[in-house]
């Protein structure tokens, strides 16, 4: 696998703006692999947490190493502390991710897919929420993952006034009060996607028993399967951490249709 650094520059945010990539490559390491076989590869956008950014994944888990036999390529992207959002104060992060960045990506690496059916995102945390975000927004991604996601359909989640106070919660998401039925609202992107679409993505959703985040993530997964998503949902003993987040990526990749190879293991 090749890994890569992207700079390159954004005309919605008006900036430079960095990717990670990490992309199959021909190599002793996969023998079997042709020119063909690296040819309209399957895409997974990862995206990260708050206290995060475009490196955190590779820093923190062992995603390189877990792709290494499977023709996959990992764009992890920024999105800085917007939450996946256009913000109030004029930053188009959302716009510059969903519409820009596959664009970015088509022209600077061609040999990634640009069909749906090989398009997928999936996010842990804040990146959580942004992956059903994009998925519930658009026809782009045909799956979409969510990692101990903070999945809102109401602002008000526990934690909420740990992380940040007021006053940046309303420079991105605007007045709380009328967040329900917003543009940011996922139950509500949802809702409007089923009335829109009968092509819905496949969704998965992991938390742990422990998170903060576990009643929220019950209550929204409820609400969304009982629209007509297909939806994964599984929980286990964890917290909101990366020792969780690093395991659970590798059910993420199981699960999508990406004929994953998994690594030899004796134990």
């Amino acid at each position: 696998m090749a890994y890569l650094q992207i700079n390159y520059y954004s005309q919605i945010l008006g900036m430079d703006r960095i990717m990670h990539v990490i992309l199959p490559e021909l190599s002793d390491h996969n023998p079997q692999w042709t020119n063909t076989d690296l040819q309209d590869i399957p895409v997974l956008y990862l995206l990260h947490g708050m206290s995060g950014d475009q490196a955190v994944w590779s820093r923190r888990t062992s995603i390189e190493r877990l792709v290494r036999q499977t023709p996959v390529a990992i764009v992890m992207p920024s999105t800085d502390l917007a939450w996946y959002t256009n913000t109030q104060y004029g930053m188009a992060y959302f716009d510059a991710l969903l519409q820009e960045l596959p664009e970015k990506v088509a022209t600077l690496l061609p040999q990634l897919s640009r069909r749906r059916e090989k398009n997928f995102v999936a996010g842990l945390s804040m990146g959580g929420y942004g992956a059903f975000k994009m998925a519930f927004s658009s026809q782009q991604f045909s799956y979409a993952a969510s990692l101990s996601g903070a999945l809102m359909g109401n602002p008000n989640f526990p934690e909420r006034s740990t992380w940040q106070n007021d006053a940046y919660w309303r420079g991105i998401f605007g007045d709380l009060s009328k967040f329900k039925g917003s543009e940011n609202d996922l139950l509500a992107l949802a809702q409007q996607q089923t009335q829109q679409q009968t092509n819905l993505p496949k969704l998965y959703a992991w938390i742990g028993e422990e998170d903060y985040l576990f009643e929220n993530n019950q209550q929204s997964i409820a609400q969304i399967k009982a629209l007509g998503y297909d939806v994964v949902f599984e929980t286990s003993h964890g917290e909101h951490e990366w020792y969780y987040w690093d395991k659970q990526i590798e059910r993420v990749l199981e699960w999508l249709p990406i004929n994953y190879q998994q690594e030899k293991r004796l134990s």
